[in-house]
């Protein structure tokens, strides 16, 4: 499906990754993974043709295409969210129109001659026959249910859908975009953090489709949960390279921190080998018996390729201050009730909190979760009480807390501000810890990326020791390996949590008990986030509607969007045996490019050993040997050549 030919990608003279060879197969689901910085966007943008690398290429299977949903900034406006979904199917738009247009020109009269039907309407007939046929095989008779399905699975609303695009806020724009890539279903779809957006119901949405997708799939996430169920491979952008790891996010760490201490290991066997060569250069240099020997370790040194090890990922390392002791009850609201003009939110709830709970509250957006979280900060309510329990210190951690910071100030400055006078000494080493170093804690607020605020004002929660934490998305913004320290801090915290987060791995392994907000009531699941989607699943039974599954091929006005009828029965028959005689054809093509692909490798690895023992000194010398080298070389290469071309052909 794709393949990148010695790629590189330079910035200012750095380069992010350096003669990169990867193939990617069909209906392959690959994560990209990797530090902050490391190319991983990048690197999609060159695939999706937005950015020029500075050397290699890249080569598609025929007729392949690719499309690209960038992180943020897309935004929609002057149309109706459901003709911008519509606007995906611009073939098939094209063909419901020259559908409509025959159709009309059919019933003209002036097409029939005094003696009958005139070749022109026998043409126009065979055209919309045919026409109609390739209507039907594209999906066109069941674009309007797929458009629902997509848009419901992201949240929508079937009142949103004769709204305008303008009107939705960015994190609903890009949803709106999502939705019109998934509609497109281009053959590499490439998603740059696509559950930043999502709440927890429509990210299990989004996965169930993702792995049902027909074509390819490259995503960059920070959402651990998401890739373990979507992607089966992880490629490592690390150290200027690709390295594949074949095998589910949760595994790919331990493989590579196997792969790191071989690393580590190889590189202390490498510098003692140098090291040693090294000191026979140092030690006989000057010596005329010893000349040609000396020559020969120089030449030997040079063509060393050293393993360069980059230095270890600096990570958040830090404890919350020591919880001063509560009561058993920590928080209670009694009867309470909290509206928006005449839209009420919490409607009479309960709620109680006890000391030592770790509590998520999870529901879609909109479903009140926020507010609730809110009120029990201390917002004002329309009726009923909180309570709040004995000797409760209390931290919130708000959705937008980042942006409450003062965007003049320093990041020093800032947590100085607030800071009580026995914690002044300790702000530097705080700082420090949510990485701010050296001359770090000095930038200006307002100059620091998402996450370093939502870093800063997490950091702000260490000032003054509380046993009740309050915290809405405290994982916005956060990598992966900033969430896994934050998650170990609050499961060693003494106190009570109470917690918003979309991250479900971050739920599932902090919570001990998952409250469900949803229309303007709680409902209580006491276990981890495992027990919840159980009981959630038991509730729900089995029924499931899949993408695209309603719709049918109907004798109407192609231009006129209306709900479709069941397809007919016959039609839903040769369409399965169709489908199944395209798998099988499939399954076989996609077995010997299995085969191909391995002999590639093996080819490839050859020449890389043939090359290596080429460059050996005094290969050349024996005249025989060196012919023979040259030519199983060339030969090796024209077999890979051959080997790439049959790969290319059977994957367009």
């Amino acid at each position: 499906m794709l393949h990148l030919k010695q790629l590189s990608k330079d910035f200012a003279g750095n380069p992010l990754f350096t003669n990169i060879s990867w193939h990617l197969k069909k209906r392959e689901r690959v994560a990209l993974v990797g530090e902050n910085g490391a190319g991983k966007s990048t690197l999609m943008k060159i695939i999706a043709g937005l950015s020029e690398p500075t050397s290699g290429e890249i080569q598609f299977a025929r007729g392949a295409r690719a499309s690209y949903l960038p992180q943020d900034g897309i935004v929609t406006s002057g149309c109706l969210l459901f003709h911008e979904a519509r606007s995906a199917f611009g073939e098939l738009l094209a063909m419901e129109e020259e559908l409509h247009r025959i159709g009309q020109d059919l019933e003209n009269n002036s097409t029939v001659g005094a003696t009958g039907r005139s070749p022109l309407h026998d043409n126009l007939l065979h055209r919309y026959g045919e026409l109609q046929e390739q209507f039907r095989h594209g999906g066109g008779y069941t674009m309007e249910a797929e458009i629902g399905t997509v848009l419901k699975g992201l949240g929508f609303q079937q009142a949103d859908w004769y709204r305008d695009c303008g009107e939705f806020s960015g994190g609903w724009q890009m949803r709106i975009a999502l939705a019109r890539l998934l509609l497109q279903r281009p053959d590499v779809l490439l998603l740059d953090e696509p559950t930043n957006h999502l709440d927890i119901e429509a990210r299990n949405w989004l996965e169930e489709y993702l792995c049902s997708y027909p074509g390819s799939v490259i995503l960059v996430s920070h959402d651990r949960f998401f890739m373990d169920q979507v992607c089966s491979r992880i490629a490592e952008v690390w150290n200027h390279t690709i390295t594949d790891y074949h095998c589910s996010y949760s595994r790919y760490l331990v493989q590579r921190e196997e792969r790191i201490s071989a690393l580590r290991e190889a590189k202390r066997i490498q510098d003692e080998e140098v090291g040693k060569t090294e000191d026979f250069i140092r030690r006989f240099r000057y010596q005329a018996n010893k000349a040609s020997l000396v020559q020969s370790r120089i030449k030997q040194l040079e063509k060393v390729e050293r393993i360069v090890i980059p230095p270890e990922r600096k990570r958040i390392r830090f404890n919350f201050p020591e919880a001063p002791k509560s009561g058993k009850i920590v928080v209670e609201l009694k009867e309470l009730t909290k509206s928006y003009g005449s839209h009420v939110v919490l409607d009479n709830i309960h709620l109680t909190v006890e000391k030592g709970e770790r509590v998520a509250l999870v529901g879609h957006n909109g479903a009140g979760k926020s507010t609730l979280m809110a009120v029990l900060a201390g917002a004002e309510f329309q009726g009923g009480e909180r309570i709040l329990g004995h000797n409760v210190s209390m931290d919130y951690f708000a959705q937008d807390q980042a942006n409450v910071l003062d965007f003049s100030r320093s990041a020093w400055d800032e947590l100085y501000a607030d800071a009580p006078y026995e914690m002044v000494p300790k702000l530097r080493d705080i700082l420090g810890a949510f990485l701010f170093a050296g001359d770090d804690i000095h930038k200006r607020v307002g100059v620091l990326s998402g996450g370093e605020r939502n870093r800063l004002a997490l950091a702000k929660m260490l000032l003054r020791p509380s046993n009740l934490l309050l915290m809405d998305e405290p994982t916005n913004h956060l990598d992966l390996f900033s969430k896994e320290v934050l998650l170990d801090a609050l499961k060693s915290f003494e106190g009570t949590v109470v917690f918003v987060s979309h991250d479900r791995y971050f739920v599932n392994g902090l919570a001990t008990r998952i409250i469900e907000v949803e229309g303007g009531g709680l409902e209580n699941y006491y276990g981890d986030y495992e027990y919840f989607l159980a009981k959630k699943e038991g509730l729900a039974g089995a029924s499931t509607v899949q993408p695209g599954s309603s719709g049918s091929e109907e004798t109407r006005n192609p231009a006129a969007p209306a709900a479709l009828p069941e397809q007919p029965k016959d039609e839903r028959k040769r369409g399965r045996e169709e489908e199944k005689q395209r798998k099988r054809e499939d399954d076989k093509r996609q077995k010997r490019l299995g085969e191909i692909e391995r002999e590639i490798a093996r080819t490839e690895s050859e020449i890389t050993r043939l090359e290596a023992e080429m460059g050996q000194p005094g290969f050349f010398d024996d005249l025989e040997r060196g012919k023979a080298g040259g030519e199983r070389h060339a030969e090796l290469n024209a077999r890979l050549e051959g080997l790439y071309g049959e790969w290319e052909g059977l994957s367009g």
